[in-house]
């Protein structure tokens, strides 16, 4: 049997060539045959556009691909039919993928700040246009979570999501877990390792998940949520103790990305939580990442995989041009945003969750009972309590039902005011259950 007959070769940009971007490269050039079938057409890379084109860049440097750089990454734009953007910040890319879309090119980028912060905007252009935003490598790297949220999940009602979704915390959780050790240290052996950035405060602060977590609230409910939306708090303020609390008391400490529907609104948050032992998001380990997703009629999802990394995310930015390259090819066009629930987003005050209260205490009769009035005063029930002396005082565990935020920050501040309460040591949220 003979092989089908190509379709004209599409022309393929290409901006950006870090990590990702070289990856990516050499995929386009080592797979272009396959990929042609695939596509029913060539695929063919016309120019990788950089900031400094005289930089050595690891499997660019000394190839055939050196003699695509270019710094005109204007005209490259404008006379491609794909262009992919793995440059990151949010300028120039925006104006770039502009350019492209309004010169009929399909665009694939794995941007996760930039669509956070105006990604109606590009899905408005492309649109008009009536061309393909295509972001899979967004978010989570090679797990196909992206795709499955908007296109498989569309005939049904998503409740929640909770992913960890930046694998650089995960890391360094995982680490202080395993090895007992401090939280500076560990993020000091992750830039060592490659993992973490010199400068660590997008993943450390929360901010890089909140991106993620603001695109799959997007999706998943099909509203508008931006980054400005994300109630964000980081790991910094992580103790070696809380981990090994949090070891006794059956849980393990996770950076959560969390979008949720409720009866008002969506509400999407990130920051530490205590996972049971028994959840599936509890075992995953290292700098992996992995989604769990709770639909109305699918029940629990769990996505798992590298979350990072230039070829695993290559793989995910590739999965996109094939998709964007067929409809180029074979007519047709991808999902459109859809945000027609146009649901109220929440502030986090409002979501429903538990905490659990680590107090020191004064060693005398009477301080449970205290302790347990102040909190049944603010609506808030215990659910268990566990003692254990620590030195001359007395270490009080205490973790509740379910409650509003608002309702469980008033009660903490209330603790603090108790006469036989020395400090709150600590407090976290408890999650997946």
């Amino acid at each position: 049997m003979s092989a089908p007959s190509l379709g004209p070769a599409l022309r393929v940009a290409l901006l950006g060539c870090g990590v990702v971007g070289s990856e990516v490269a050499t995929l386009l050039t080592t797979h272009r045959d396959e990929l042609a079938s695939r596509v029913g057409a060539p695929l063919d890379l016309v120019g990788i556009a950089v900031r400094e084109v005289s930089r050595p860049r690891a499997g660019v440097t000394g190839t055939a691909l050196e003699a695509l750089l270019t710094q005109d990454a204007d005209s490259l734009v404008r006379e491609a039919d794909i262009v992919i953007e793995v440059m990151g910040g949010i300028e120039p890319a925006r104006e770039l993928l502009l350019a492209a879309i309004a010169s009929g090119a399909s665009v694939v980028t794995a941007n996760k700040a930039l669509l956070a912060q105006d990604g109606p905007t590009l899905y408005a252009a492309a649109d008009e246009a009536g061309v393909d935003v295509y972001f899979e490598a967004a978010v989570a790297g090679a797990i196909p979570i992206i795709r499955p949220v908007r296109e498989s999940l569309a005939g049904d009602q998503v409740e929640r999501i909770l992913g960890i979704v930046n694998g650089t915390t995960n890391y360094v959780l995982d680490r202080m877990a395993s090895e007992g050790l401090d939280l500076d240290e560990v993020v000091a052996e992750a830039q060592r390792l490659g993992y973490a950035e010199a400068d660590p405060s997008a993943d450390v602060d929360g901010h890089d998940a909140a991106a993620k977590a603001a695109i799959l609230a997007s999706l998943a409910f099909h509203t508008r949520v931006s980054l400005e939306d994300v109630a964000v708090e980081g790991i910094m303020g992580l103790t070696a103790d809380d981990i090994a609390w949090a070891s006794r008391t059956g849980q393990v400490v996770k950076l959560l990305a969390i979008a949720e529907r409720t009866t008002d609104g969506v509400v999407v948050r990130v920051h530490p939580a205590l996972v049971p032992e028994t959840h599936p998001l509890a075992g995953v380990r290292g700098a992996f990442n992995a989604v769990f997703v709770e639909a109305s009629a699918a029940g629990e999802l769990m996505f798992y995989g590298r979350g990072a990394g230039g070829a695993p995310t290559a793989s995910a930015v590739l999965g996109d041009v094939v998709s964007a390259a067929r409809h180029r090819v074979l007519g047709g066009k991808g999902p459109i945003e859809s945000s027609y629930a146009q649901l109220p987003v929440l502030p986090a005050s409002q979501a429903l969750t538990r905490v659990q209260i680590r107090i020191d205490v004064q060693d005398r009769p009477g301080v449970l009972a205290k302790v347990a009035a102040v909190v049944a005063e603010h609506g808030v029930s215990i659910e268990a309590v566990r003692q254990a002396p620590v030195g001359e005082v007395a270490h009080l565990v205490v973790t509740t039902h379910a409650a509003r935020q608002d309702a469980l920050d008033k009660t903490v501040e209330a603790i603090r005011g108790i006469d036989v309460v020395d400090r709150v040591v600590s407090v976290l949220r408890v999650e997946g259950i």
